[in-house]
């Protein structure tokens, strides 16, 4: 381990010398590595200072080697297999060509001695030729010697000894491998479903006997301090466990159904990469209004949407602009999903009368000036987060309300008084997710404009229109998107727009005036990341249907 350490270190001088990056990028590289654990070359990645194809090329260019992109040329299972699979992930390496002369093998590490070796024994008559892959590809291509989640589960529980705690460890190892951001158990008659969520779709992974998934059923609430002995009550709790030497926290809940108990697991992120505003799917327009609300020292920001939307980054990306040691920060949620250094983080705790209202009540003498509520779930919630944004307080919260527009008239429904509601909003953040287009296999292709359908071809001014989509390729699983990106909607708390609030304006009002000033809808911004080539015109369609 030192001594892969000690290669980045020197290949970070390397960029620098070459100019990829500057003495400040490895700086803040290097805190980055120690705050969250991670490889300083995750930073590069993450903050937009380097793209994986160029990091590629000049990490090969240091070790004086060729890159190559083992997600879009994975070679073949049966060239991979040559290696066996101890020595494949002990050295990092995988055949990536073989021919009767020679030998080409991919690695992360191209400075081992142990590779020459290796090759002496393993392919004698070939010479060896050695390339340089990043460390997610050799990742990826590794994986190649797993075997389907169903058969591992099988094998594992085909003995004599059923091993809990060994399937728990596999099917969240595979979860996290996959990106899934939850694991659901669901019985039915003669066996249990197992499905994982992957960038908001569900995707079956495995099937199991009954007798299996009872013995999974005993292990989960033991590590979430549940009652085993309970079985027609929900109860919801919390594990956490270590996965390739970090920690993953986990949120359980099990459910009685007709054939037994459900548990869904929704795998909890241990920290907030360095997201700017922009990596979160925030065009400039947007990014200007939001930059607008955060000069004034109160007020209050609202994120909207449905479960799953992304409310809680988005306010974290917020939170990460204000975050400097002039400036105390505190939030409740429930749960703390992301751990954010610098940053007061209070969880829920019903058991003990921690609710939003009571620990904002409590926070409040706490001397901050930035709040993030949780969520604004009743009228005390409500109440008091107003409260609070009118008493020289910058408050965040979360809302469930269909669009931005819908989000004023739902809270003067709860209570709220209009003049109160007028004075204390800023600004309303409505968004939802689609499907981000895999990087690794896109492509583009051209379309006549009158193939589409009328509302789409008004953002197009010629006779084609460009659109983009994924072929399919080992990154993303043969599905074309890995990962997902917000679309957005806005509304910005002009005096016009107090006045109508004044009014008790409807919703169709507000959206009017809000569009006059600027806003744009949903689709709108979608259109944009779709002609960006972020994401598919059909999944902007499947999530935000039209007329």
């Amino acid at each position: 381990m030192a001594k892969r350490e000690f290669n980045v270190r020197a290949v970070q001088s390397i960029l620098v010398r070459e100019d990829y990056i500057t003495s400040q990028d490895v700086a803040k590289a290097e805190n980055y590595a120690k705050t969250y654990n991670a490889s300083p070359l995750e930073y590069y990645l993450s903050s937009g200072v380097l793209t994986e194809e160029l990091l590629g090329q000049a990490l090969a260019e240091a070790f004086n080697v060729t890159f190559v992109d083992l997600l879009t040329n994975l070679p073949d299972a049966t060239h991979i297999q040559l290696i066996p699979k101890e020595t494949s992930e002990a050295l990092r390496i995988v055949v990536y060509k073989i021919d009767d002369q020679t030998v080409t093998l991919a690695t992360d590490d191209p400075t081992q001695l142990d590779i020459n070796k290796l090759t002496n024994q393993l392919f004698p008559d070939r010479q060896l030729k050695i390339v340089y892959a990043l460390p997610s590809a050799i990742d990826f291509a590794l994986a190649t010697y797993r075997s389907s989640l169903d058969s591992q589960l099988q094998n594992l529980f085909s003995g004599d000894a059923l091993q809990a705690p060994e399937g728990i460890q596999i099917i969240v190892s595979e979860a996290i491998l996959h990106r899934a951001s939850d694991i659901h158990f669901e019985p039915s008659e003669t066996e249990v479903i197992l499905r994982y969520r992957i960038d908001g779709m569900l995707h079956e992974m495995a099937k199991l006997k009954h007798d299996f998934f009872d013995l999974l059923v005993n292990r989960i609430k033991v590590m979430s301090r549940l009652r085993i002995d309970e079985h027609m009550t929900p109860q919801d709790g919390a594990m956490r466990m270590v996965i390739d030497n970090k920690p993953v926290d986990l949120r359980v809940s099990c459910v009685p159904m007709l054939d037994g108990e459900k548990i869904v697991m929704r795998v909890l992120a241990q920290y907030v990469k360095d997201f700017s505003l922009q990596d979160i799917g925030l065009l400039t327009d947007h990014q200007t209004k939001i930059k607008e609300a955060l000069k004034k020292p109160y007020g209050m920001v609202l994120t909207t949407g449905p479960t799953g939307s992304g409310k809680t980054t988005t306010l974290y990306a917020l939170i990460k602009l204000l975050n400097t040691p002039y400036v105390n920060i505190t939030t409740i949620e429930d749960p703390v999903e992301y751990k954010i250094s610098g940053v007061n983080q209070m969880q829920v705790n019903n058991i003990m009368n921690v609710t939003f209202s009571t620990g904002l009540r409590s926070l409040m003498r706490q001397d901050p000036d930035v709040i993030l509520l949780g969520e604004v779930r009743d009228f005390d919630s409500a109440n008091n987060a107003v409260n609070a944004a009118l008493t020289g307080h910058l408050m965040f919260s979360t809302f469930h309300a269909n669009d931005a527009a819908t989000t004023i008239p739902h809270l003067q429904e709860m209570g709220i008084e209009p003049f109160l509601l007028a004075s204390a909003l800023e600004l309303i953040i409505a968004q939802r997710l689609v499907r981000k287009i895999c990087s690794h296999c896109r492509i583009s292709y051209v379309v006549p404009r009158k193939s589409l359908k009328p509302i789409v071809r008004a953002h197009y001014g010629s006779e084609t229109a460009t659109l983009y989509r994924g072929k399919g390729c080992v990154a993303c699983n043969q599905l074309g998107y890995m990962g997902r990106v917000p679309v957005f909607e806005m509304i910005q708390m002009t005096s016009e727009m107090r006045d109508l609030v004044l009014n008790h304006a409807s919703s169709e009002q507000i959206w009017e005036l809000a569009l006059q000033q600027g806003s744009q809808s949903f689709f709108s911004d979608g259109m944009k990341k779709v002609n960006l080539g972020l994401t598919t015109l059909e999944e902007l369609l499947r999530v935000i249907p039209t007329k």
